[in-house]
């Protein structure tokens, strides 16, 4: 069999390819789903545990309202509907991070079911179906040392925490997506941004990808037109947008070769390798009745009251999508415009960098120019590039106040993403403050008449236009932190003109 991938366009013209999404989301809530253990990321392994999370013979669990209620919040947020009456199941298997041997979760009766979530891509608006949306328990996390990769593979041993077991989890499973096409990848992507934004909005999760409160599972396969679905693989806990559409991508390619060369696809779970890009084989996928799902016996079933459910529905922010078009209008942008920020992950940033005093256009500037340059280069996303929407705001005052100027301005910048302090603090410790006194800049007005008398002639002789090459002059000498303006004005009435 072939490992030679072949091209995406000829993937996407002998394959339609099928996704679908399956969501982890870590809850905000203060304590764990079923015990009173804090929920606080890091600490000691093993210190936020109890006889409940640890399951204990003996310990008994009670549901917590508040994870409970968020999951009800997030349902309604994707237009799901709200379960009258359901019941948690055991879902069970042995793995050393599952200390009961099995986890609770909801099998074939979730909170809330059949909604959907619009998303944009390229200007088209895709709606992805929503099948379920239910709430469980996290596992606990287990760590391999001793080997080169950090998988059990070639592993010395294991070492298991439980602080993360129990912690409220909801899952949010999306119906098959077909007809994407070629856009398979980018729509992955962009569901799992308007997710995470949706839920952020409500306030449930912090949704951060990079400590493994928001994790997907990526489902993909391949079928040739006209014929039926093909068989799917899952690429388990993809960890950022980015590998999202990565990991839609591989697969495609890597199913492709291998049923361009007559193989099988098997129905597996695979691991996304962030440094390559590429998945590796993990196990069978089970099916339901490998888990031999029962009712939860020491739990009682949840009935939401309809009064309750309606007032949390009433009381819903504004959704991410409509809250974007409203920014859109107030800052005067195009569509393209507007996805161009998107597609930046800068919305967020530039709404808190205008609320922070900084006009529309200069905190897009900013923000899609030199910072998005140096997160593209750095690799990292941009809200982590180092730079706070308040600094870029202080940075854009000090510019228009005249005491930064643009080239000023990066130079300052780079010390804030380096860590150096506000603004404020790098202008004067560094020295970089623009020169507009005119006492201080007459010397060098004058050095440079001196330095240059064929462009000066010109300039007496009405060729205003020349005194750009001396004003070019003078910035050259002060290191660029002259005032650009008062230099040329102090030009020509040295040159009486």
């Amino acid at each position: 069999m072939t490992t030679t991938l072949p091209a995406y366009d000829e993937v996407v013209a002998r394959f339609e390819p099928v996704i679908g999404l399956e969501t982890h989301v870590e809850l905000g809530t203060n304590t764990k789903m079923w015990c009173g253990c804090p929920t606080d990321f890091g600490g000691e392994p093993n210190t936020r545990v109890c006889p409940v999370c640890l399951g204990l013979p003996g310990s008994l669990p009670v549901a917590n309202k508040a994870a409970i209620e968020a999951t009800i919040r997030i349902g309604l947020a994707l237009n799901c509907s709200i379960a009258e009456w359901c019941r948690f199941a055991r879902k069970n298997y042995f793995y050393p991070d599952m200390p009961k041997n099995f986890q609770i979760s909801q099998y074939d009766e979730p909170l809330c079911f059949d909604g959907y979530l619009d998303v944009e891509v390229n200007g088209e608006l895709v709606r992805i179906g929503i099948e379920r949306v239910h709430l469980e328990e996290d596992t606990g996390k287990t760590l391999h040392v001793g080997g080169a990769t950090g998988r059990i593979h070639g592993a010395t041993e294991s070492l298991v925490d439980y602080n993360r077991a129990g912690i409220p989890l909801v899952e949010i499973v999306t119906k098959p997506i077909p007809g994407t096409g070629a856009l398979a990848p980018e729509v992955a992507r962009a569901y799992v941004t308007e997710l995470r934004d949706v839920i952020r909005s409500l306030g449930v999760s912090d949704v951060r990808m990079e400590e493994g409160s928001l994790r997907c599972d990526v489902n993909t396969s391949l079928n040739r037109p006209g014929e039926e679905w093909g068989t799917r693989t899952e690429t388990k806990n993809v960890n950022s947008l980015r590998s999202v559409e990565r990991a839609v991508r591989s697969e495609m390619l890597r199913q492709a070769s291998v049923l361009e060369a007559g193989g099988r696809i098997t129905q597996e779970t695979r691991h996304f390798h962030e440094d390559t890009g590429d998945t590796t084989p993990g196990r069978s996928k089970e099916t339901a009745t490998d888990y031999r799902y029962f009712p939860e016996p020491d739990l009682v079933p949840i009935a939401p009251d309809p009064a309750w459910v309606a007032e949390l529905k009433a009381a819903l922010p504004e959704l991410p999508r409509l809250h974007r078009r409203r920014l859109q209008e107030a800052w005067g942008l195009s569509d393209a415009d507007m996805q161009s920020v998107l597609n930046a992950g800068a919305v967020e940033l530039i709404e808190q960098t205008v609320a922070a005093g900084a006009s529309p256009a200069a905190a897009r500037k900013w923000w899609l120019g030199e910072l998005s340059r140096r997160a593209n280069e750095t690799g990292v996303e941009l809200a982590d590039i180092g730079a706070t929407p308040a600094q870029v705001a202080e940075l854009q005052s000090l510019v228009d106040a005249g005491k930064l100027n643009d080239k000023l301005a990066r130079t300052v910048l780079e010390g804030v993403v380096a860590g150096e302090g506000s603004p404020t603090e790098i202008m004067t410790a560094r020295g970089l403050e623009v020169v507009s006194d005119t006492g201080a800049l007459t010397a060098a007005v004058d050095e440079a008449i001196a330095a240059n008398p064929d462009i000066a002639d010109k300039i007496r002789s009405g060729k205003v236009a020349a005194a750009g090459a001396l004003v070019g002059a003078v910035m050259k000498t002060t290191r660029g932190q002259a005032d650009a303006k008062t230099v040329r004005e102090l030009i020509l009435s040295r040159l009486g003109v």
